[in-house]
């Protein structure tokens, strides 16, 4: 069955799409605009904003960022990277609700603000970062599964797990939007309930009646060193901590601006998303740390021996405490929030790829979406990259599949100083062109100050991923390559755009920067 509507332009001179059907898919190929719907509901974005991309970071890997810097350096670390984070947040909204295209990423920004160069390589970025994450959380899941049923081959769970990823990323954002909001559900309830029980635990609530305090920050302490003795060894326990604490952040904000390209209402709900993420970066992230700090001793043997419920934080605390049986509560909620992840990543990941395509970075065919929104073969391509969670069955392939992680482990850092770019480049074009501040309803005072200082100290972290193998007693080239590989590959995919065109400018003048978008790019249908 094949019908084809090939008119260009309604009555009115306005631009209409070129749909066909094939295989009972009705698909539309958009001819200058994009055709993502604004499906998401507020209470659909607002849960997105809590949870979104609450994974195996916050419950598992918190355990080994904990044995590595002690509980103060915890803290501290979560603290900290919640406060740039912030600064990042500030910006990103600011040109998410002034301009909420379809489509948008913060690739689409880039390309509008500082030059076609930067969206490249941003827009490259986000697709496979996004995209190579979801093999990760699907290993993740194989993993907690095994906790329950050892013995079954993981590729019977990545296959179950990845069919179900792709079906419910095929159909309408809607579908999508109420997966999360059940999802995120469980994983607040969850940590809401850890959180109270690490303050029952901190006044003797426990079984043994005994009164916790901050008991591990005294022994057995509030630091620990790393590599080296004494002050310089704590210096480099905390910088590592810094880095090892980056994952539950990363990409983020970035989410925020990819929930305004499909959410209703944006100007009024993307701001009550904003507002929301910030509580969240309180609450989750460093009301979790502190809860950890309390509970669970940095010198657990379990905090570093594997990527199941044993090697949780939240586990250990309670196994300490003298609780029983909650292994397997903890390990039902992270499968829950590994799969959530992945599932974000995945909606992510095609959200990228359609909105790089939009800009002519991508083939055409990524711009096509079905009648109900959704960039069907956007979806396909970037599901395709989940096969490689079978890697992880061999394990000379999981070593390949852990340099490919490696590309997105500064996917974070150097995403992040894009975007600190990319809002001083939209400031500045707002103030040489005029646009008064009525229009930016969400400007904050602290802008553009904070942007400078992301892009310094985020810069600064990017170049120290993986300093400690400079160390001569941790050096190895292999090591060496796979911490640094993300920094090349976002160079190459950045210059080889620019000298492919190179008669376009290094950044875009303020005064030619388009700040006026097709009005049928800002509607909210």
């Amino acid at each position: 069955m094949n019908n084809i509507r090939s008119d260009k332009h309604d009555g009115n001179g306005h631009d209409v799409y070129q749909t066909s059907t094939v295989d009972s898919l009705a698909v539309e190929q958009p001819l200058h605009c994009p055709s993502t719907k604004r499906d998401l509901k507020a209470r659909h974005a607002l849960f997105i904003a809590w949870g979104g991309t609450v994974g195996t970071g916050l419950f598992i890997t918190t355990g080994k960022t904990l044995a590595t810097g002690g509980p103060a350096f915890l803290v501290g670390s979560y603290v900290f990277i919640s406060i740039l984070v912030y600064f990042i947040l500030t910006g990103v909204i600011e040109m998410a609700t002034f301009l909420p295209v379809r489509g948008g990423s913060m690739s689409r920004y880039g390309h509008l603000f500082v030059s076609k160069s930067l969206g490249f390589a941003m827009g490259w970025l986000y697709v496979y970062s996004f995209a190579i994450l979801v093999p990760f959380e699907l290993t993740a899941c194989a993993i907690l599964i095994d906790f329950w049923q050892p013995g079954i081959n993981s590729a019977v769970w990545i296959t179950i797990l990845l069919v179900l990823l792709v079906i419910l990323n095929v159909l309408p954002v809607r579908f999508y939007g109420e997966a999360e909001f059940l999802f995120t559900g469980v994983k607040l309830a969850t940590i809401i309930g850890l959180l109270c029980l690490s303050f029952i635990l901190f006044w003797g609530g426990g079984p043994d009646r005994n009164r916790l305090g901050f008991h591990y920050w005294k022994n057995p302490g509030a630091t620990k060193t790393l590599i080296l003795e004494e002050d310089a060894g704590r210096l480099v326990a905390a910088i590592a901590t810094v880095i090892s604490s980056i994952l539950p952040f990363s990409f983020t904000p970035e989410m925020v601006v990819g929930t305004a390209a499909e959410i209703r209402d944006p100007s009024k709900n993307v701001p009550r998303v904003a507002k929301h993420f910030t509580w969240r970066l309180v609450v989750l992230f460093v009301g979790s740390a502190i809860g950890i700090s309390v509970i669970c001793p940095s010198d657990a043997a379990t905090l570093t021996s594997g990527s199941d419920a044993a090697s949780s934080p939240w586990v250990a605390g309670i196994k300490q405490a003298g609780i029983v049986n909650l292994d397997s509560i903890i390990n039902a909620v992270a499968l829950v929030a590994a799969w959530s992840t992945g599932n974000a990543f995945l909606y992510l990941s095609s959200r990228s790829l359609h909105s790089i395509a939009m800009e002519g970075h991508a083939p055409q065919i990524f711009q096509r979406c079905t009648t109900k929104g959704v960039p069907i073969y956007a979806v396909g391509a970037t599901s395709c990259v989940s096969l490689l969670a079978y890697m992880t069955l061999n394990s000379s392939s999981a070593t390949i599949l852990n340099w490919l992680l490696n590309l997105v482990n500064t996917g974070g850092f150097l995403s992040w100083v894009c975007c600190s770019i990319t809002y001083i480049r939209f400031r500045k074009a707002c103030e040489v062109q005029g646009v008064p501040k009525s229009k930016l309803t969400q400007r904050s005072p602290l802008q553009p100050y904070t942007s400078w200082i992301t892009l310094l100290l985020f810069s600064i972290l990017c170049l120290l991923n993986g300093f400690t193998v400079f160390f001569p007693s941790e050096w190895s080239i292999a090591s060496f390559i796979s911490a640094y590989i993300g920094f090349p590959a976002f160079l190459v995919l950045y210059f080889g755009h620019r000298f492919t065109n190179f008669k376009e400018p290094w950044a875009i003048p303020s005064h030619l920067v388009n700040l006026q978008l097709d009005p049928a790019e800002l509607d909210n249908n």
